[in-house]
C-alpha cells in the first residue's frame, strides 16, 4: 500500500537484510568475514543486531535510500523551477503553470514515492528508527563506545535530515521516532513545521558533538561533523526567511549566522579552484564537499547515467533535459551586469564574455565539446531536432546541462558512464548562507565580503558586488541561482525568499537559433511555456492517497481536496 506506514511498520521478515550488503555505493567496508556466518539470504533482525559489521550495512543502506538529486531521469527539483524543461514532461509544465495536483505529484512525490525510483524521506527514517529500537542490546561482543557514538550521530543526522526536507516540502508532518506495529492505530495527526524543525535542530545538535570531524577513505561519504554542521546552516537559514519567519525576527537570523559561521571557523573546508571539474568523481570529496553521495554502477546499477541523460542528440545522449532561457538570461556578463544592463552586451553574439560558470554549465550553439562545436542551430544543426542523430532526443530549448556530466565519457551509454556523486552540502553554499544571514542582520559589509569569496573563485574571478539595500538582496538571489544552479536549491530558494510570485509569473522562454547562408546567425528569444503563480504553491500537496487513508492528515491550504 502506498503509504507512510508502509515504511514506518517494523517488517521482520526472514531475509529483509539481504540487500544490505549492498553498500558498495557508500565506499563502507563490510568484514567479508560476516559472509560465512549465515547465509546472504537469510540474515535475521536478531543476527543483524548482534553483529557489528552487519549493523554498519544496515547504516550503510538507510544512507542509500535517502533522495538525492541524480537520477535516471535527472529531472529532480529543477524540473518544476525556472531552471530546466524536461521533454514531453506536461506534468511538470503543469506545475509551471500554477495547477500541482494533489493526484498526481510525480517527480516531487517525496512522501509516498511515487515517482521514477520509489524515493521518499520516509524510508530513511523508518531505518533510523529501527536502528534506535535495536541498538542498545546486549551482545556477545560490544560495540565500542566511541563506534557507537559515531553510529548514533550518523543516524540521527539521516533522521534529521530527512525531517528537514519533509517540512520544507510540505510544512509540518507527523514526526515518528520509533516504528509502528500492527497493533498501532496508523492514523494521526501532523506536527506543526515549528515542532518539526525543533526536533531537527536538537537531533543535530546531538549528532554534532558524537561525529567525527574526518573519516579514513574507506569511511569516505559518511556524514562528519561538519556535514551535520552544514546541515544546521540550512536548517537556521530556511526556519529564519521570511515563509517561515513572517516577523522576521532577527535572533532567528542570528542563529542562522552562527550556524555557518560555526561551520566556517572549523577550517577544514575551501573553495575547489575549478567550478567546472569539483563535481566529478575525479574530484569526490575534494576540500570544498562536505557531504557527498558516491555511486558505484558497476557495482551495484542504479541507473543514474549522468551523460546518457545530458548529452546532446549529436553526442548519442539522450539529452533528457534542456536548461530555459530565463536561466541563462540571468548569468551576468564579464562585467558583473546582467546583460540587459551592459551596454557591451551584443545580441548577437550572446554567448561572448560570460560569467564563466555558464560554460561550466550550460551547453550553448556554438559552445566547443569533445572535438567540435555545439550545433542547435536550424536548419541541420547537428545537435537540433534536424540533425542526423534521433531528433527525439534534441533539446527543445536551445540548451543541453553540461554541470555534473563528465566530458572523457564519449558514445555514453549503459556500460559507458562516469561515477559522478551527488552533493549533499558544499562550502560554497555555508559562504552565501552566511553572507544572507548577516543582509538580513544589517550587517551588509560581511554580506559583501562572503559573496565575493564565492565571486572570487580562481576559475570564476567576478567583480566584487558593491551594492547595498535592495539592490544587494537581489544580488545574493542571483549569486544563489548561478552558484548553485541544478543543486536543488532555487526551489526552496523562491518559497522561503517570498518572491515565488515574480518567478512562477514568468513565462518559459527558449532560443532559436537560425543559420543563414553566409554562415551568420540570428538569436531569437521565443516563447516555451506559461507560468502562473498559484499561493497554494509556497508547500506541496500531500498525495491524496494519503488523506484518503488517513483523515486526521490536513492537506495544505488551497488543494481544495476533500477530506475522505
Amino acid at each position: 500500500m502506498k503509504t507512510i506506514f508502509k515504511y514506518l511498520y517494523i517488517n521482520r521478515i526472514t531475509g529483509m537484510f539481504s540487500m544490505l550488503l549492498l553498500v558498495a555505493t557508500l565506499n563502507i567496508a563490510c568484514d567479508d568475514e560476516v559472509l560465512d556466518v549465515i547465509p546472504a539470504d537469510r540474515f535475521t533482525d536478531e543476527a543483524v543486531w548482534a553483529d557489528e559489521s552487519l549493523i554498519e550495512a544496515f547504516i550503510g543502506n538507510a544512507y542509500r535510500t535517502i533522495p538525492s538529486g541524480l537520477r535516471y531521469s535527472l529531472y529532480g527539483l529543477s524540473v518544476v523551477t525556472d531552471e530546466i524543461n524536461a521533454r514531453s514532461n506536461s506534468w511538470a509544465w503543469s506545475v509551471w503553470e500554477g495547477n500541482l495536483n494533489p493526484d498526481d505529484l510525480r517527480e516531487v512525490d517525496y512522501w509516498t514515492g511515487a515517482n521514477d525510483r520509489n524515493i521518499n524521506y520516509w524510508q530513511p527514517i523508518n531505518r533510523t528508527n529501527i536502528f534506535f529500537e535495536n541498538i542498545d542490546r546486549e551482545r556477545a561482543v560490544p560495540i565500542g563506545e566511541n563506534t557507537k557514538n559515531r553510529m548514533i550521530g550518523e543516524m540521527k543526522t539521516i533522521r534529521a535530515y530527512s525531517y528537514f526536507k519533509l517540512a520544507s516540502l510540505f510544512g509540518g508532518v507527523p514526526l515518528f521516532t520509533k516504528t509502528f506495529t500492527l497493533e498501532d492505530d496508523f492514523k494521526v495527526k501532523r506536527n506543526t513545521y515549528q515542532e518539526v524543525m525543533e526536533f531537527v535542530l536538537a537531533e543535530l545538535d546531538e549528532a554534532i558533538d558524537l561525529l567525527p570531524e574526518t573519516y579514513n577513505n574507506a569511511d569516505q561519504g559518511r556524514v562528519t561533523k561538519g556535514a551535520a554542521m552544514a546541515i544546521k546552516s540550512r536548517a537556521t537559514l530556511y526556519y529564519a526567511s521570511e515563509l517561515n519567519n513572517p516577523a522576521m525576527d532577527p535572533t532567528k537570523w542570528q542563529k542562522a549566522a552562527d550556524a555557518a559561521k560555526a561551520v566556517i571557523d572549523l577550517g577544514q573546508y575551501e573553495l575547489f579552484e575549478d567550478y567546472r571539474t569539483m563535481f566529478l568523481e575525479e574530484n569526490i570529496y575534494n576540500p570544498e564537499m562536505i557531504w557527498q553521495r558516491p555511486y558505484n554502477q558497476f557495482v551495484s546499477s542504479e541507473r543514474v547515467y549522468v551523460e546518457l541523460s545530458l548529452y546532446p542528440n549529436g553526442y548519442n545522449g539522450f539529452g533528457q533535459v534542456h536548461p530555459l532561457h530565463n536561466l541563462v538570461d540571468d548569468f551576468e556578463t564579464v562585467n558583473g551586469l546582467q546583460p540587459e544592463d551592459d551596454p557591451d552586451y551584443n545580441p548577437n553574439d550572446p554567448y561572448a564574455d560570460r560569467d564563466p560558470r555558464f560554460y561550466a554549465t550550460i551547453l550553448h550553439d556554438g559552445a566547443p565539446f569533445q572535438g567540435r562545436e555545439v550545433e542547435t542551430f536550424l536548419p541541420g544543426g547537428l545537435d537540433s531536432n534536424e540533425g542526423p542523430v534521433s531528433a527525439w532526443n534534441a533539446t527543445q530549448t536551445g540548451y543541453y546541462q553540461l554541470k555534473f556530466a563528465n566530458e572523457r565519457i564519449v558514445n555514453p551509454s549503459g556500460n559507458n558512464m562516469s561515477q559522478t556523486p551527488w552533493t549533499f552540502a558544499r562550502y560554497a553554499e555555508i559562504l552565501l548562507n552566511y553572507a544572507e544571514a548577516n543582509y538580513f542582520l544589517g550587517n551588509e559589509d560581511i554580506t559583501r565580503e562572503y559573496l565575493n569569496i564565492v565571486r572570487n573563485r580562481p576559475s570564476v574571478n567576478m567583480p566584487d558586488v558593491t551594492e547595498s539595500g535592495d539592490a544587494l538582496f537581489e544580488r545574493i538571489v542571483n549569486e544563489r541561482r548561478i552558484e548553485l544552479v541544478f543543486e536543488e536549491h532555487r526551489w526552496f530558494d523562491i518559497r522561503r525568499w517570498k518572491i515565488l510570485p515574480e518567478v512562477a509569473d514568468k513565462d518559459r522562454t527558449r532560443m532559436i537559433i537560425r543559420k543563414q547562408a553566409d554562415g551568420t546567425k540570428t538569436y531569437e528569444v521565443a516563447f516555451w511555456k506559461t507560468g502562473n503563480f498559484n499561493p497554494a504553491n509556497y508547500l506541496l500537496p500531500i498525495p491524496q492517497s494519503e488523506i484518503n487513508k488517513n483523515g486526521l492528515l490536513e492537506q495544505n491550504p488551497g488543494y481544495n481536496v476533500a477530506q475522505q
